[in-house]
Formats: structure tokens, C-alpha cells, sequence
């Protein structure tokens, strides 16, 4: 039976129509999280099990906020005496990683577009990248664009600035308007309060810093067995900076487009070209090392189904690496016009998909951290466990 002040919540969420209905992984969020409120062996391993005591029921919106404040580190299923194969089955990892997928779509923008999370797989996102490479790679043949004499980098040789901007703005655009709208109705039902400016800087730095991604003593994740590895937070971080640093490239370079009035391209020393090679650099060896890490991991710690989704965004963040160091070290070859309109093709597939596959994580993870460092400040009406 659901105490008074979560049915107050539920009442407050109908009425705004951000209403979660019960699902069987919401019911099993509960489930878990009722016996691990009654055990609480797991309270210091990350902020799920300080936020759970704060709760005597989970209503299906604290279900969701629990499983995206999850990092799926592993540390509770390997300590847990309730485990699989006792008969209560506790998998912690597992029941929160079912309800996150479930999370992006229920609260996807617009709503018909929720079952994508669903169908963003491997082969999805390697067909969308191929066909629009191929379709670019095809109307430079046609032209007679495809092999040329060298044009010294010159990109906007080969597709004008205003056709690129055409082109990439409105996929841009619309993925992060999706996201934004999706991640809008998932804060606005879990209802967190004000933020004060302490909130927003320890949400920041847990963010940044992927604190929990370090099993609550540091010594990192559990993948395939019950060893702690920090590598999961390593890559973690290579691809999280390095896909910082290609997007501040990008804003430098428009920067000097429009400001200053410096058009590409731009010398290998100059601050775009660098930044777009370290960050190169850090989204090719960090989704390779997590898609090392995918393969290899326990089917026990996460939800297996979603390894497509999970693998098809690390190759096309290693795809659009991939073929822009390659346009980088060729753009002076004959063969510029192909290699970039295939690092194009590669990329427009990125912005496609993006709203629809496993970038939501991040966003709706930052949430949920923010919502903590908010609760946490909040008088426990319970005044049982620690914050």
C-alpha cells in the first residue's frame, strides 16, 4: 500500500499528464529496492541505496529516478546475500538497466517516437551510417567530384558551407530539442525541488568526474567476474572528454567562420585541428575499450537485450573518430571529397539516431544526479538511514 505522501506525488504527476504508470520493471524496482530498504548492507556503495532509504514505498517515478541514478557498476550484485540463485533472485544491476530503456521511451518527445529506444541496435545504426555515406559518396560520382586533383583541405570545395549547415543543422537541432523535451518531462515528474547553486555544483562534478562509476571504494566496476576494474570509468571518461573536445572544435571553428571571419581549413596547429584530434583520439580508444569491455561483460550485470543498442552507438562514436582522423591525414590526397562525404554520411547517422539510442544515458543520468544533490539537502521525513 502506497504511503499518503507518495499517492500525493502521483496525484501532483497526473495532473501535470507526466504520470508513470506501473510496468512489471517498475514493479520489480520495487521489489529490489523493498528488500535492499530492509537490508541495507549496500547503503555506501552509490547514491541509489542513501536515496532508497529515504523512501518506505517506490512509487513507479521513484522506480525511474533509482534506476537512471544506477551507473550499472556491478558492486551490489556481487554483495548481495539475496542474489541469484537465492530465491528472492536480487539483481540489482539488471532490474534498474531494464527500467532505463524503458525510461527513454515513456518519456521520449514526441511520444510516438518512444519505441525507437527499442529498435536502435548494431545493425540500425551501421545501415543508417552506410546508406548515407553511400547516397554522399554517389552524387560526387555522378558529379564527377569523387577522385580530384588535391585541393589543399578545402572542404567547402567539394560541398559549399551553406549546404553543410542546411544539411547537419536541422538533424542537430531536432536531437537536441528531443532531448531536451524528453528529459523536461522526466524532471518535472520526479518533482526535485529547488536547485540551489551547491546542488548544481556537486551534480556537476559527480557528472564530470563519473564518481559512481567507481563501486562506491574506489577500486572501480565488476564486469565478466567478481574483480574490480577501473577501466569501465577510464573509457567512460576518453569517450565523455573526447566527444567534449570534437564538439568545442566544432564550436571554435564556427566561432572563427562567422566572428573573425576565418574560414577552413585551418592549419594542423591551429586550436579547431587540435581539439578535433585529441577529442578524435579519445572517441576512438574509449568506445573501443567500452566496446572491449560489452563483449566480455557478465550477462548478469545489466540487461542483455540492450547490448544492441549499447554497441551500436560505441561503433558509430568510433566510426565518426575513425573517419575524421582519416579525413584529417588525407585531406590533402585526391581522395578528400570521398573520405569526407563518407565522415558526413557517419555523422549525419550520429545526429539521427542520438535521441533515440543510448546518448539519452547521460542526459537522463545528469538528471538524476542533480535530483539527489537537491534531495539530499531536503529534511528525511523518515529520519531513518543516512543521506
Amino acid at each position: 500500500m502506497q504511503t499518503l505522501e507518495a499517492l500525493t506525488r502521483d496525484a501532483l504527476a497526473l495532473g501535470r499528464g507526466e504520470f508513470v504508470p506501473a510496468t512489471p520493471q517498475t514493479d520489480e524496482v520495487a521489489r529490489v529496492m523493498g528488500i535492499c530498504n530492509a537490508c541495507r548492507y549496500c547503503e555506501g556503495f552509490c547514491a541509489v541505496f542513501p536515496a532508497m532509504t529515504r523512501r518506505l514505498d517506490f512509487t513507479p517515478t521513484d522506480a525511474h529516478y533509482l534506476a537512471n541514478l544506477c551507473h550499472n557498476c556491478g558492486a551490489c550484485l556481487h554483495a548481495c546475500q539475496y542474489a541469484p540463485p537465492h530465491e528472492f533472485a536480487l539483481n540489482v544491476p539488471k532490474a534498474m538497466a531494464e527500467l532505463r530503456v524503458q525510461t527513454y521511451a515513456d518519456h521520449a518527445w514526441p511520444p510516438a517516437l518512444g519505441a525507437l529506444y527499442q529498435r536502435s541496435g548494431l545493425t540500425v545504426a551501421l545501415a543508417l551510417a552506410g546508406g548515407l555515406a553511400l547516397f554522399l559518396v554517389m552524387v560526387l560520382a555522378m558529379t564527377g567530384g569523387l577522385w580530384h586533383a588535391p585541393m589543399a583541405g578545402n572542404f567547402y570545395a567539394v560541398f559549399p558551407h551553406n549546404l553543410l549547415v542546411g544539411m547537419f543543422a536541422p538533424v542537430f537541432g531536432w536531437a537536441v530539442l528531443t532531448l531536451a523535451m524528453g528529459v523536461r518531462r522526466f524532471w518535472r515528474g520526479v518533482s526535485p525541488g529547488a536547485a540551489s547553486g551547491a546542488a548544481v555544483a556537486e551534480a556537476t562534478h559527480d557528472a564530470l568526474r563519473l564518481k559512481y562509476l567507481d563501486g562506491g571504494h574506489g577500486q572501480g566496476c565488476n564486469n565478466d567476474d567478481d574483480r574490480f576494474t577501473l577501466w569501465r570509468r577510464r573509457w567512460h571518461h576518453a569517450t565523455f572528454y573526447g566527444f567534449l573536445l570534437c564538439f568545442a572544435s566544432t564550436s571554435v571553428a564556427t566561432l572563427y567562420h562567422y566572428l573573425l571571419g576565418l574560414q577552413a581549413p585551418y592549419p594542423l596547429t591551429s586550436l579547431p585541428v587540435l581539439l578535433g584530434t585529441l577529442g578524435g583520439i579519445g572517441l576512438l580508444v574509449g568506445p573501443a575499450g567500452l566496446l572491449w569491455l560489452n563483449l566480455r561483460r557478465d550477462p548478469l550485470h545489466g540487461d542483455p537485450a540492450q547490448r544492441p543498442m549499447d554497441r551500436g552507438f560505441l561503433v558509430l562514436l568510433f566510426l565518426v573518430s575513425l573517419t575524421g582522423l582519416a579525413l584529417l591525414v588525407g585531406r590533402d590526397t585526391g581522395a578528400m571529397a570521398a573520405l569526407l562525404a563518407v565522415h558526413l554520411g557517419v555523422v549525419m547517422a550520429f545526429f539521427a539516431t542520438m535521441p533515440y539510442g543510448k546518448f539519452a544515458h547521460g542526459v537522463y543520468r545528469t538528471a538524476a544526479l542533480l535530483k539527489y544533490a537537491i534531495e539530499k539537502r531536503q529534511p528525511n521525513t523518515l529520519g531513518l538511514g543516512e543521506d
